[in-house]
């Protein structure tokens, strides 16, 4: 029997902006839980439910302060039981958001390991001398700015940091961390979780000696926060010794039934897709990988192609995991603006193509609405590196803005009270109850029941066809059935001479006539076939 996930099509909830249960103007579990009806009925599998364990929120949940509690804002252990009881009951998995590179600085282990240099703890995060000048220990970028190590008085040395200060990075050298953090892990699954989507998984294990990374060479720097990209990050990150950690938490997974592991792997380019294939090569890493390559701001048919392809070359027995936006990066519908006939063609036409796509598919809350990106003031911020470097930096918090129900009930129907995020006259025009029975929701769950009831889509084989820009164009084969998708990338009508029959079983702004398929701007086609490739 064919493992769920292989042909899932995961929705990601981000809880502080799904549903508020209580008026304080951030969304909870018992939210979530009461809009699962919502979730079900677009036809997904599985919720990835970012994190929601105990946290100040200096980074939104990913500063961990006790991996085994629900933070209050989003409810309690009960909470948690009842949302994964309710979801199952409507056949939906559930996995969560597992931050395990880095602590926040409240959790009890740094606050233990920063006392002093003999502790039982002592060596659970990177500490590090300074250099003779009093400077920090290698030249490591923190993501958002400024260098990845913070000098603490009380032990006299630096800690490394990836992301904020307040974000300790634990030391996976010290097999006592591995097995600490995998009897958290144990702890989720033993409660009914399904699986996990594992932050920066590349980012566990640090280079043991502390050298410095050469510069980047090629990527020059283009905005306030960029120093990171201008190194050639391979002492700070994606070391060989991650291989094993990954092995043992998959050894922990095959001890129950049905498990699955995604991991977001942080790396950018070519070099991202040669991770996604290392990581979840043979049957004792992870079950699958994305990375950021298709959360950019290139839509291309090269791009595509060189993403897909690049993954069968590198994890031919692998699995790849799929999607256009998460809560990192801008709503692809705006991200793609210029390339776009409207709002609604760039909504179908990146939905046609994703859920065209051989792997996983993941999507993000609202993208069933046609979301746009909110545009955001500066004292409505919530994201450090945005309120840090405004206006070059305009953040995440764009993409994060609450869920809307109902376009004219206060807040479009997130909370009563007011939202941790506003919720504007753009987006709340977007509401499910503003969704027609031909508009963008109904869409996505005609696609996402075509793609679950096709064995072509489900589990076919993908072969590119090659045809110029800004034509993307492939065949999937499975068994005796064969599908061909073709997607027109521009503003432009294209032609395209027919080499062979086929009927149009999916499409928009397309038609055969003459022997010539037309698609006009962000027109798409799914072609069924018998023989060969009709283009």
């Amino acid at each position: 029997m064919q493992e769920w996930w292989r042909s899932a099509v995961i929705y990601q909830v981000y809880p502080r902006s799904y549903q508020d249960s209580d008026g304080d103007g951030i969304g909870d579990l018992a939210g979530i839980t009461s809009r699962l009806d919502h979730i079900a009925a677009l036809g997904v599998d599985c919720i990835w439910l970012s994190p929601i364990f105990a946290s100040p929120q200096a980074d939104m949940g990913y500063d961990v302060s006790d991996y085994l509690a629900v933070d209050p804002i989003f409810g309690n252990l009960a909470a948690f039981d009842t949302l994964i009881t309710e979801a199952h009951a409507r056949g939906l998995k559930v996995i969560t958001d597992q931050v395990l590179s880095h602590t926040s600085d409240k959790h009890e282990w740094f606050q233990q390991s920063r006392k002093d240099r003999d502790n039982d703890k002592a060596d659970w995060y990177v500490w590090a001398d300074p250099l003779p000048d009093g400077s920090p220990p290698t030249n490591w970028h923190s993501h958002f700015g400024g260098p990845a190590w913070e000098f603490d008085p009380g032990r006299g040395q630096y800690y490394l940091h990836h992301f904020l200060a307040s974000q300790p990075d634990l030391n996976y050298h010290n097999p006592d961390v591995v097995d600490a953090i995998l009897e958290t892990c144990k702890f989720w699954l033993d409660r009914g979780l399904d699986g996990f989507r594992l932050d920066t998984v590349n980012y566990f294990f640090h280079d043991h000696e502390l050298r410095s990374n050469p510069p980047a060479q090629t990527r020059p720097q283009v905005m306030a926060t960029d120093l990171y990209g201008m190194q050639k990050n391979i002492y700070n990150k994606t070391r060989p010794e991650n291989l094993g950690f990954l092995e043992r938490l998959r050894t922990l997974t095959n001890q129950y039934k049905d498990i699955m592991m995604v991991g977001e792997v942080g790396e950018m380019g070519n070099r991202s897709i040669e991770i996604m294939g290392e990581y979840t090569a043979g049957e004792h890493r992870l079950h699958m990988a994305y990375s950021f390559a298709m959360l950019g701001p290139d839509f291309n048919a090269e791009h595509f192609r060189n993403c897909i392809e690049g993954f069968q070359r590198g994890a031919p027995d692998g699995h790849p995991y799929w999607s256009f936006s998460n809560h990192d990066v801008p709503r692809q519908v705006s991200r793609w603006a210029e390339h776009s006939v409207s709002e609604d063609a760039m909504a179908r036409l990146s939905c046609a193509m994703l859920m065209s796509f051989e792997g996983t598919i993941g999507i993000y809350q609202g993208e069933e609405l046609g979301q746009t990106e909110t545009e955001m003031e500066f004292e409505e911020l919530t994201d450090p590196p945005a309120i840090r470097y405004w206006p070059n930096v305009k953040g995440r918090d764009g993409c994060r803005t609450p869920m809307v129900w109902e376009k004219d009930q206060p807040n479009a129907g997130f909370s009563t009270g007011k939202p941790w995020l506003p919720v504007k006259a753009p987006q709340a025009a977007k509401a499910v109850d503003q969704q027609t029975d031909d508009g963008i929701m109904a869409f996505y769950k005609e696609m996402i029941a075509y793609r679950k009831n096709s064995p072509v889509l489900s589990r076919g084989k993908t072969t590119f066809i090659d045809q110029p820009e800004p034509i993307l164009a492939f065949t999937r084969k499975a068994d005796a059935e064969a599908m061909t998708f073709v997607f027109n990338l521009s503003k432009d009508t294209q032609e395209i001479p027919m080499q062979a029959e086929a009927e149009i079983a999916k499409g928009n702004f397309a038609q055969i006539k003459d022997g010539t398929l037309t698609l006009e701007g962000n027109g798409y086609v799914y072609l069924s076939h018998t023989g060969k490739a009709p283009i």
